[in-house]
């Protein structure tokens, strides 16, 4: 194959970045917004040495599973990437993803311990949170998404991701931003005001938090009253400065215009507070269901839990009630007094948090020669470094439950727990991320003595093994 070519191609499989995978002559060739079972016409635009890339001429014989699930910048911003198929097909290839990478990366018979996916009940309007980069456009400020690999917007009004009063307060502030001269931020001339609408919602409370991240301080009093007057389930507005020249979207420094800078929502039955810093998984219902599986995970009843990576405090105080004591580890400051906050409002008398890193915590409660029965961890997308991971096993908890919002790096860490005699016993997807390339999973990993057929040991496996590509 080269450039510009043009073949048939029969697409058997697609990746989580939503490109179907299809095979000319040996090749893997991976072709944007298609569905296995299509047959297309492809023109290629890219060969290495063992795949290609194309995009689709015609579609000769549609997949079953092709539904137009509607929005008018799909394909456009960097958000969904499986508008094109049904929903119930997209569950499908999301739970076949996290058994394929567990296989692949973890070297593990993952299909004897996973369990079906819990997939969503909603595939839109499910977000709590969205945050929106401002530009100019024909002299005004606007905001919507990312383009695939750029900081080039594509507008967006209604995200069907999203709640409509969501675009509402994002337009009445761009319309506010206009008549009073704020300007869009220009981060490649690092001139401009605004740099990004961030709005978050409790949704079981119905309490809005509007966040504007801006360059330079500037005086919100007046919007803050007319959000307010417009939008009445509106509890916070606050500014976070951000006068730096970075991707990091918050500011260090906040300072509210209208309240104290939190709102509340429920979760799992318990009251939240919320700041504009602390973690809160984007989907509240889905979240509800995985926290469940989490706990049936650790059976806690009695137990002393470890909850690394604990945000608000949201996972740990789910399961405070069975446990004899729940100790949470959290870097953030403001998400550390949430998660304090969390557990005195809701008469939660056995959970304590601590502000440390992650790693940090670990390696102290191992060195004080703490012993909790259960871990749980919920880290970042770059997954546990490898301190917490030692620290971790140095403790020798009974059972471990990793909650992830990346199947890859999950993947990679259970297999260097594996290697240091756990076992992993269960697997579950949960799709959090309707429409878009992102599936959660959370594991159960119990002390043993086998690793589960370990082919060598962990450092065998490393961060820069993993990726779609590899495993075509």
């Amino acid at each position: 194959m080269k450039k510009n070519d043009l073949i048939d191609l029969a697409i058997d499989d697609v990746t989580l970045e939503g490109s179907g995978v299809g095979r000319h002559e040996g090749m893997a060739v991976f072709v944007p917004f298609t569905a296995p079972g299509d047959v297309i016409r492809c023109r290629i635009v890219k060969v290495n040495k063992s795949y290609a890339f194309g995009i689709a001429d015609t579609v000769i014989s549609p997949s079953s599973a092709r539904s137009d699930r509607g929005c008018e910048v799909y394909g456009k911003c960097g958000g969904c990437t499986f508008r094109h198929i049904s929903y119930e097909e997209e569950a499908r290839l999301k739970e076949k993803a996290v058994t394929d990478v567990f296989r692949r990366i973890g070297k593990f018979s993952a299909e004897d311990v996973a369990e079906p996916v819990i997939a969503a009940s909603e595939a839109d309007r499910y977000r709590n949170k969205a945050q929106y980069p401002v530009a100019e456009a024909g002299g005004r400020a606007v905001c919507g998404f990312y383009a695939p690999r750029s900081h080039r917007v594509i507008q967006c009004d209604d995200c069907l991701l999203e709640p409509p009063v969501f675009g509402e307060i994002a337009r009445r502030v761009l319309s506010y931003a206009d008549s009073h001269g704020i300007a869009p931020y220009d981060e490649l001339g690092c001139r401009g005001t605004l740099r990004h609408i961030y709005i978050r919602q409790g949704r079981h409370t119905g309490q809005i938090m509007v966040c504007l991240v801006c360059r330079e301080y500037a005086d919100l009093a007046e919007l803050a009253a007319l959000l307010r007057a417009e939008f009445p389930d509106i509890r916070a507005v606050v500014l976070s400065v951000n006068p730096d020249n970075t991707n990091v979207i918050l500011g260090k420094k906040f300072i509210p215009f209208y309240g104290d800078g939190t709102i509340e929502d429920i979760m799992c039955g318990l009251r939240i507070r919320l700041s504009p810093q602390s973690f809160y998984q984007v989907n509240t219902h889905q979240a509800e269901r995985l926290y469940a599986k989490a706990c049936e995970y650790a059976s806690p009843e009695g137990a002393d839990v470890l909850d690394l990576y604990c945000g608000a405090g949201t996972i740990g105080l789910s399961m405070a009630h069975l446990a004899r004591h729940v100790t949470g580890a959290e870097i953030v400051p403001q998400a550390v007094e949430n998660a304090i906050y969390n557990a005195k409002v809701n008469g939660i008398s056995n959970a304590d948090f601590i502000c440390a890193d992650a790693a940090k915590a670990a390696e102290r409660f191992a060195r004080e020669g703490r012993t909790p029965d259960v871990i749980i961890t919920d880290p970042p997308r770059k997954g546990c470094d490898r301190l917490t991971l030692d620290s971790m096993v140095r403790m020798r908890p009974e059972r471990i439950v990793m909650v992830s919002c990346d199947p890859s790096t999950a993947a990679r860490d259970c297999r260097i727990l594996a290697d240091e005699g756990y076992r992993l016993d269960r697997l579950c997807a949960v799709d959090l991320y309707p429409g878009t390339p992102h599936v959660e999973c959370v594991v159960q990993l119990s002390k043993g003595d086998t690793d589960n057929g370990s082919p060598g040991k962990s450092d065998a496996v490393k961060a820069g093994d993993f990726g779609m590509i590899s495993g075509y």
